[in-house]
């Protein structure tokens, strides 16, 4: 089995702002000296993770994210009649195995029951503190030293296999992330521009005043972006315990995910969204590597070629140019693309993101 699996793939937004930065303009970064947009590896995760495609593929194997567990054990309890006091304590200590409570002395009340930090919680691990919340409440006494250990590893949950955790509380519970995702960028150079808005009040006849009820400002931009993810396949088998066959679903999910669903910023004001045009999939034993060198001379369209073509040229050729350099740097590799693009590629290599899922999944 290759221990590496290695993504590249280019997919092309219209005008969008999917991922704002402080200022509310889409994320950007300075590339081979020119300006790029760019999309946080922190949004794409989310936005997989959260998305229809994993939550229809993994089902019961997906976590919570949440720093209010401990209110929610709270109020399981206290709907059940267990005293404000005694549901708090306990509620409290049963959170606090995730990560550190905050102090109660100095913050709101309510937020005494929450922790520091976002924590992770699996599958296994949301069972148990359930169960432990109906055992309290039959028996009506505090959790022993034995029923509060609630921690799992491995477990099922498929996003943290992938995307890892950290639990500063008890880092023997951490779960070191089986995939590494880039930060996407435009391939090409790529402005910020600003769309000025109006919007009209339904209500003014313009009998006194005919100005608009609101006047807004928002940046934008279009392009097309490469996305590098590097799966350790052998890591995804050793945070899931070894079950092959939720392994293949999380790898599956991962690539219907990754090239179907983005960020959901402004998709109201822009609607955009869209499909990658082309993934190219690697496995081998070798150290991975990026591709993005390709792009360090941005794109331009041509008469006769669209910006994806080129890209698609240019990251092929940027392959080539490392395996001359350093040798074959995978064992092998297959590409989804669309039909248009098949020829761009050597007989047989191109075809549909269903061999693409097969041919990761295959050992």
């Amino acid at each position: 089995m290759s221990r590496f699996i290695q993504l590249h793939a280019l997919t092309s937004y219209p005008p969008s702002n999917l991922n704002r930065d402080d200022l509310g303009r889409p994320k950007s970064a300075i590339v081979g000296g020119a300006q790029r947009l760019r999309i946080s590896s922190q949004a794409l995760k989310r936005a997989w993770r959260t998305s229809d495609l994993f939550k229809t593929a993994l089902d019961t194997h997906l976590g919570v994210r949440t720093k209010e567990m401990g209110t929610q054990v709270w109020r399981q309890l206290t709907a059940a009649g267990i005293g404000d006091k005694q549901a708090r304590e306990w509620a409290r200590a049963i959170a606090g195995r995730f990560g550190k409570i905050k102090d109660a002395k100095k913050t709101e009340r309510n937020e005494d029951l929450e922790i520091e930090q976002l924590a992770h919680f699996g599958p296994e691990e949301l069972g148990a503190i359930d169960e432990l919340a109906k055992k309290l409440i039959e028996r009506k006494t505090e959790p022993t030293v034995d029923e509060l250990q609630l921690l799992r590893k491995p477990h099922s949950a498929v996003d943290i296999a992938l995307f890892g955790r950290m639990l500063a509380a008890n880092p023997a519970f951490n779960v070191e992330a089986a995939v590494q995702v880039a930060h996407a960028i435009t391939v090409h150079k790529a402005a910020i521009e600003d769309d000025y808005f109006t919007a009209v009040d339904d209500l003014n006849r313009g009998d006194e005043d005919r100005g608009a009820g609101h006047i807004g400002e928002t940046g934008f931009g279009a392009g097309v972006y490469y996305l590098y993810v590097c799966i350790n396949r052998a890591l995804l088998d050793e945070n899931l315990g070894g079950r092959a066959e939720l392994r293949n679903r999380a790898l599956g999910a991962l690539l219907e995910a990754m090239t179907q669903t983005a960020p959901t910023g402004k998709q109201n004001s822009f609607a955009s969204r869209a499909y990658a045009s082309c993934v190219l999939a690697e496995k081998g034993d070798r150290q991975p590597r990026s591709l993005a060198a390709a792009f360090l001379k941005p794109v331009r369209s041509q008469d006769d070629k669209d910006a994806t073509r080129i890209a698609i040229e240019a990251l092929l050729g940027k392959r080539n140019s490392f395996d001359q350099m350093y040798g074959s740097t995978s064992d092998a590799w297959q590409v989804a693309a669309e039909g248009e693009y098949w020829s761009l590629f050597p007989e047989g290599r191109a075809g549909s993101l269903a061999k693409l899922v097969e041919f990761v999944q295959q050992d």
